[in-house]
């Protein structure tokens, strides 16, 4: 059964949670060094976002993939420039990249989607 966006978001925040609230500080640790890598800084965030959409297309992660998409249209991506990345990572990492383009439209789809019904 398929995750709707908003379970996958709340997912996402209530097992970071949960792993955060473990006791165990390197958790803490490395997800602060996370979160910093993804801010403006000399690359602005939508292009570091778009950048890890690409890592996480090429290493075969969809909730990675699902995480910097989401992430990606939050920092203004265009569809556009979804389709370049998700092109980067075909070509770096071939053909096996394929059903996770077609997760990655999916994704990409249902989130704009979700967009305009806000409106």
């Amino acid at each position: 059964m398929k995750k709707t966006t908003s379970e996958t978001r709340k997912y996402r925040l209530d097992m970071n949670d949960k792993i955060l609230n473990s006791g165990f500080r390197d958790f803490n640790k490395f997800f602060a060094l996370d979160n910093k890598a993804y801010i403006d800084g000399a690359l602005p965030a939508k292009t570091k976002e778009l950048m890890g959409l690409v890592g996480s297309m090429v290493l075969r992660c969809n909730a990675c993939i699902f995480y910097h998409i989401d992430r990606s249209i939050a920092e203004g991506a265009t569809k556009e420039e979804l389709m370049e990345s998700f092109n980067i990572a075909l070509v770096v990492g071939g053909s096996i990249i394929i059903p996770h383009l077609r997760y990655a439209f999916d994704v990409m789809d249902e989130i704009y989607q979700e967009k305009e019904a806000e409106k």
